[in-house]
């Protein structure tokens, strides 16, 4: 076959298939974080995630754990480790290159990495890079596409560029506010509070307060369920990402081998599009999460009982639900804190193969790593109106696998995330599922149904599509 051809026959079976062709899903992302331990391992996952984002800033930013001029634990990590990091991803660049085409060069991200608000904890007076950086972003007319910030640590230098457009261009916060999302992790200071919220919630801006991410910081072992923690442990970890792997994953931060904590990381799980449209709505439920609407168009972690309720001041550490339950004992506590956490670790063993993958992309060649398989839909419309009693057909066998592998199908339904509340719906194991809408579904009630796709690769990979269905009179 003529080198060429075939060069362009595996750009085109690639699973980046869809934005070569001119069909751009990737967000655009911003990162702000204060450099803890669980940042900078969430910072080798983004890295080798990137190309699944436009990134348009990486910045370093301080929080309430961490700022020039902490002592002890909370002294504030060198801001010259973004760059190194971005270095290590330069000695692998090369190599994942093969696997996405999308994987930005070092120079590009090292072009995007500015120094934050990091004096002191909530400080957002100064001026500084970072924050002129995310107003400029914010305030480009070239690219009208929605900005994910994602809050790693405190929102002191998003706050910091919220304030230079108000004070520079206030007749434009509305239309700055239409392109913004926020994805908090906890509120890492006061800023949200006393600045954000009061001047900018009115705008309606989407935005994940989150708790749950907590299962992926450092109390996993305590409240992961025993199947998951698997995925987590020394072996797995050794094994799949942390020996030879290439420079990057070698300076993974873990706990004696094991994964020690990424709490960050559920801010850009959310932004990967894997099917599960879950950017569209926070309430859908994806890799990063899922949350309910508790005011304005902000969005937090369901409570875990009716005792429960959301604070309305500053969440963090103090009065986070995740560290109300972390010790519980008792079995009847422990399955509601289960429970609580369900809507990450559901997922976790995907996402962890999928940390897998891209390792292996940073050491082997195309044809000796596994790639992500597309879930295809066939005469299947990603929303469908129908009548209760009615017969619907859903239909995937159009995926394809960019490797040849074979697929798996599952076809389950999201109950958390639909409002029809009678019956579970049967689960189907195969391309196609005929379903009958339950004759009690009410006119407006939803069901959303997920087609989940692992190929037989090692490690095995997941992509899904999610298909909502209407009920209809």
């Amino acid at each position: 076959m003529n080198k060429l051809l075939a060069i362009a026959l595996l750009i085109i079976l690639s699973s980046d298939y869809s934005a070569i062709i001119g069909q751009n899903t990737r967000p655009r992302v911003i990162v702000t974080t204060d450099g803890e331990a669980d940042d900078r391992a969430s910072m080798v996952r983004f890295l080798l995630t990137c190309n699944e984002f436009d990134v348009e800033g990486i910045i370093n930013s301080s929080s309430q754990f961490h700022w020039v001029g902490g002592k002890g634990w909370n002294a504030f990590h060198p801001v010259d480790w973004v760059k190194e990091y971005i270095e290590l991803y330069a000695k692998v660049y090369n190599n994942l290159q093969q696997h996405s085409p999308n994987y930005p060069t070092p120079e590009y991200l090292l072009s995007k990495w500015k120094v934050g608000n990091i004096e002191g904890v909530g400080e957002d007076d100064i001026r500084t890079e970072g924050a002129e950086l995310i107003a400029n972003v914010l305030l480009d007319k070239s690219d009208d596409r929605p900005v994910w910030l994602q809050a790693w640590g405190g929102c002191n230098t998003i706050s910091r560029a919220l304030k230079i457009i108000e004070e520079d261009y206030p007749e434009r916060m509305e239309e700055a506010a239409a392109k913004m999302r926020l994805f908090l992790i906890w509120e890492q200071d006061g800023t949200y509070q006393d600045y954000i919220r009061p001047n900018w919630e009115k705008y309606n801006i989407p935005t994940i307060i989150a708790d749950q991410f907590d299962c992926m910081a450092y109390i996993w072992p305590k409240v992961l369920p025993k199947e998951i923690n698997s995925y987590f442990e020394a072996e797995w970890m050794q094994d799949n990402v942390l020996n030879n792997h290439g420079s990057l994953c070698a300076i993974y931060e873990n706990n004696s081998g094991a994964f020690n904590a990424e709490g960050d990381t559920p801010s850009f799980l959310h932004s990967i599009p894997t099917g599960l449209r879950n950017i569209e709505n926070p309430g859908y439920g994806g890799w990063g999460g899922r949350y309910i609407n508790v005011r304005n168009n902000v969005w937090m972690d369901p409570a875990p009982t009716s005792d429960y309720t959301h604070p309305d001041g500053q969440i963090s550490i103090h009065n986070s639900w995740s560290k109300m339950m972390e010790n519980w004992s008792k079995e009847d506590e422990i399955a509601i804190r289960t429970d609580y956490f369900k809507p990450i670790w559901r997922w976790l063993p995907a996402v962890q193969n999928d940390f897998a993958a891209r390792a292996d992309w940073c050491v082997k060649n195309y044809a000796s790593a596994n790639h992500h398989p597309e879930v295809r839909l066939k005469k299947t419309p990603l929303n469908i109106e129908a009548k209760a009693g009615s017969k619907i057909k859903l239909d995937a066998s159009n995926s394809i696998d960019p490797d040849g592998d074979k697929l798996n199908y599952s076809w389950w339904q999201h109950v958390e995330a639909s409002n029809y509340s009678g019956e579970k719906m049967e689960d189907f194991h195969s391309a196609k599922a005929k379903i009958t809408i339950p004759s009690d579904a009410k006119s407006g009630e939803t069901i959303h149904m997920i087609c989940e796709v692992s190929d037989s690769g090692k490690p095995s990979l997941t992509r899904y599509q999610r298909v909502i269905i209407t009920v209809t009179d």
